[in-house]
């Protein structure tokens, strides 16, 4: 089979408008997955990445939550078949001790494989002419007409479910929904606050409704998000930390700001954890250790909430079919004409989950 022509929305150089052309897409290799993408969601890495703030190969084709349908498979690829509604997410090497015990997002290959683009031997790529573009952004760059994911990356989901309003569940909703729910383990009963209030934020609040917390907390600086959040089962909102009332069991930082950390740690009940989920500038935070040790508090990291998404993201589509995790109220549709007004949209905070539409 021949190549493909496409198109994509293209950042040239770090800090660059998107530009859309035709390119050319190689056959998929022996564990690719050609997807005809009909929609993606815009996530804030996509903007860390569009600036140049973290290591993708310019010229590039970002977009890390794609949805659409299989069109083409390689010759090693097993459970999916031309036809299949799926689901992309991020890209891991499925045999490190991270892979195998079901924590891909903390794969010993992330880097290089999500944001490096990195291939392996015998993988297609897209190209402008003879040159390569960077086009295997988490294993996917569903800013396209249609992508090359992996066997490893491809959820496969029922055909009568909405590709536009899950597309998100690949990063964003499986982050916060992922933290509250696996790696915190939120049980019945225990308080959670929440700094916050974008896509991974509320949807941390339609998790730990699920989880049937206690009291559920959200702190952020615009007013509709907390009335969002409020809607979404918040009990409490507030527009800084200081203004809740502590202790809190959980407390889950989607913020990425380091000066709200020392003020976390004191605000945590003994035995709590904060977690860590936002994306944070490399600086060293004052934290008081003893504040730690001697109340058993602890502070963990998470990558991607720390699942499975091949494991997870059924268990998220089974809650929205249940009514319990109402995406609608988060995703905000845009043509993929207009991209950069989606961009725009989520960088104001305006909208809470912006998701480009393909022709």
């Amino acid at each position: 089979m021949g190549a493909l022509t496409i198109d994509a929305a293209v950042i040239e150089r770090p800090g660059e408008p998107f530009r859309f052309e035709q390119l050319s897409m190689d056959p998929p290799g022996p564990d690719q997955v050609r997807v005809r993408i009909r929609a993606c969601g815009v996530c804030h890495t996509d903007m860390v990445m569009r600036d140049g703030n973290l290591p993708v190969p310019f010229p590039v084709i970002l977009g890390h939550e794609g949805a659409g349908v299989v069109e083409d498979v390689g010759r090693d690829v097993a459970g999916l078949s031309k036809g299949d509604h799926v689901l992309l997410s991020f890209h891991s090497c499925g045999a490190c001790a991270a892979c195998r015990d079901h924590e891909p997002g903390y794969c010993d290959e992330f880097v290089p494989r999500n944001f490096l683009g990195l291939r392996q031997p015998g993988e297609g790529s897209i190209r402008r002419g003879k040159v390569v573009v960077g086009s295997n952004i988490f294993g996917q760059s569903a800013f396209a007409t249609h992508a090359l994911a992996h066997m490893d990356n491809v959820v496969r989901i029922d055909a009568d479910l909405p590709l536009d309003l899950l597309a998100p569940l690949g990063c964003g909703v499986q982050t916060g929904a992922g933290t509250v729910l696996e790696t915190l383990d939120v049980q019945p009963g225990q308080s959670i606050a929440i700094m916050g209030a974008g896509a991974v934020g509320l949807s941390a609040v339609m998790a730990a409704k699920i989880a049937d917390a206690g009291r559920i907390c959200v702190i952020d600086r615009h007013a509709h998000r907390l009335a969002l959040a409020r809607e979404l089962g918040a009990d409490e909102v507030a527009e800084n930390l200081s203004a809740l009332v502590e202790p809190f069991d959980h407390i889950v930082d989607t913020t990425g700001v380091p000066a709200l950390l020392q003020q976390s740690v004191a605000m945590l009940a003994p035995r709590g954890t904060l977690a860590l989920v936002g994306a944070y500038p490399p600086q060293t935070v004052a934290i008081d250790p003893s504040a730690i040790m001697s109340m058993g508090r602890r502070i963990v990291g998470v990558v991607e909430g720390g699942i499975d998404p091949r494991r997870f993201i059924p268990r998220l589509i089974a809650y929205y079919r249940e009514g319990r995790l109402p995406l609608e109220k988060l995703v905000k549709r845009y043509p993929f004409a207009q991209i950069e007004e989606a961009f725009a949209a989520s960088g104001q905070g305006t909208v809470i989950k912006p998701v480009v539409v393909m022709p």
